[in-house]
């Protein structure tokens, strides 16, 4: 029997004529923690929300928990929560007041479980404290206390840690992995920064520009981030030509500098250095070095794209 509980099929969304999310493919099997990671703008929240049947799919389709058709599909949500973009609290309220009054929205007869999630998520002794008076964690940890309420097999988290601290970025991840672990939740969560996520996940989809780019485990990602040679020389803007037409070698992106980063016949750095050498290029630089999530991340989504969105969750860290 399939663990498949998420099947995602060509799903795609247009606007007039502008496509957000272009013929999307994946599984979430049971008992993952999905990172559905890409700058902002490439198509992430609208993903969950056609997930979520907040968004109609302009075509492709869906099924979860077996189920495809439109009344399946209801029934089957009913099975997930949903935390996409900021969370809704009553600001003049408390954690335990916001609960109540979500539980009674949603027709749940069991006032314990508001005890319970609260103290899930670390937020059962704030008292008669109102929620404008929260840090930008506790509010996140008070929306994923609400998600919880319903005991839900899958959970959709968008940017759950969007704008966070260290502190809290760490006090999220660890609450996301108690519950995956102690109450069995799949999750599928997004991001625009893989860091965020690297300690956390077990398998990544990474998003470029409303398409798939990359469907990878967490272990088979770390075996890709393998080492390679930085390369510059007296002339980096003839090496790239020398390298493709001398050498035969593809696998390799110039830096912003002018050097290069090779990834294929790294231990052939004697042929390397003699064939530039033939070609009048005199190489200044060259080592072995390990490459890191953060720059498969780049150089999967664009080195512009996450810097921008770096620069700006700086800019929300420090206004917090």
């Amino acid at each position: 029997m399939s663990d498949t509980i998420m099947t995602a099929s060509s799903l795609t969304k247009q606007y007039m004529k502008n496509t957000v999310v272009k013929e999307v493919s994946f599984k979430i099997r049971k008992g993952m923690i999905c990172g559905l990671v890409g700058p902002n703008g490439a198509g992430k929240t609208t993903i969950m929300k056609m997930l979520g049947g907040l968004t109609i799919p302009t075509s492709g389709s869906m099924e979860i928990f077996g189920e495809r058709d439109e009344k399946g599909l209801a029934h089957s949500r009913s099975r997930m929560s949903f935390m996409i973009e900021t969370p809704y609290a009553k600001q003049n309220m408390t954690a335990m007041q916001n609960m109540e009054k979500l539980r009674l929205q949603k027709g749940l007869p069991d006032k314990w479980r508001i005890k319970e999630v609260l103290e899930m998520v670390g937020l059962a002794d704030t008292g008669k404290k109102v929620v404008k008076n929260f840090s930008l964690g506790m509010k996140q940890r008070l929306g994923i206390a609400g998600a919880m309420l319903t005991k839900p097999e899958i959970m959709v988290l968008d940017e759950p840690v969007n704008g966070l601290d260290p502190e809290g970025i760490v006090e999220i991840r660890e609450l996301l992995l108690k519950l995956n672990r102690e109450e069995h939740v799949t999750i599928l969560i997004s991001s625009h920064l893989l860091s965020e996520l690297s300690l956390l996940c077990t398998d990544y989809l990474f998003i470029r520009h409303g398409e798939i780019v990359q469907d990878i485990s967490a272990d088979d990602l770390k075996r890709t981030c393998h080492e390679y040679l930085r390369i510059s020389t007296d002339n980096n803007s003839l090496m790239p030509a020398v390298l493709e037409n001398k050498l035969r070698l593809k696998d390799f992106t110039v830096q912003k500098d002018g050097s290069v980063h090779l990834y294929e016949k790294t231990e052939d750095i004697r042929l390397i250095s003699k064939t530039l050498f033939e070609n009048n290029i005199i190489p200044t630089e060259i080592h072995m070095h390990d490459a890191n999530l953060e720059e498969y991340y780049m150089k999967l989504v664009g080195d512009d794209d996450v810097q921008r969105d770096k620069s700006a969750d700086i800019s929300a860290v420090k206004k917090h």
